[in-house]
């Protein structure tokens, strides 16, 4: 939650190429207090079954810059793992191991005391997008 003096922060992620939210996906949450300032790691959290992480760290007084670190290698590792295992008891034709281009993916943005920022992440194995949502 906000105050008058930090601001919050939450996330979620929906893997879009499978169309459902990302479970498991772990995250780490980072601050500083100015631009030239050092970062401070808060702690972290992993994704829900509905993908969203509802418990990361408070943001401290006076904080300016946010990064959110995910750690997308090992779900995707997952997720590829239970494709295989699918498709062998379908009998299909195997895919190209496709893994996870990015093995992690780090979102930095600028934040104002007082103002809550929710910062969802679109995810693929080649790719993703960001955006302040609401």
């Amino acid at each position: 939650m906000s105050t008058d003096t930090t601001a919050s922060v939450s996330t979620h992620i929906l893997d879009t190429s499978i169309g459902r939210p990302a479970e498991g996906v772990a995250i780490t949450l980072a601050a500083r207090a100015g631009s030239d300032a050092e970062w401070t790691a808060l702690g972290g959290s992993a994704t829900d079954a509905d993908g969203r992480c509802k418990d990361l760290p408070a943001l401290p007084e006076g904080t300016t810059h946010v990064r959110l670190d995910f750690e997308t290698e090992a779900y995707f590792s997952t997720q590829h793992s239970v494709k295989k295992q699918a498709e062998a008891q379908q009998d299909a034709p195997r895919v190209r191991d496709s893994g996870a281009f990015f093995p992690e993916v780090a979102i930095t943005f600028a934040v104002t005391p007082g103002e809550h920022y929710h910062v969802p992440l679109l995810l693929n194995p080649f790719g993703y997008s960001v955006y302040r949502g609401s």
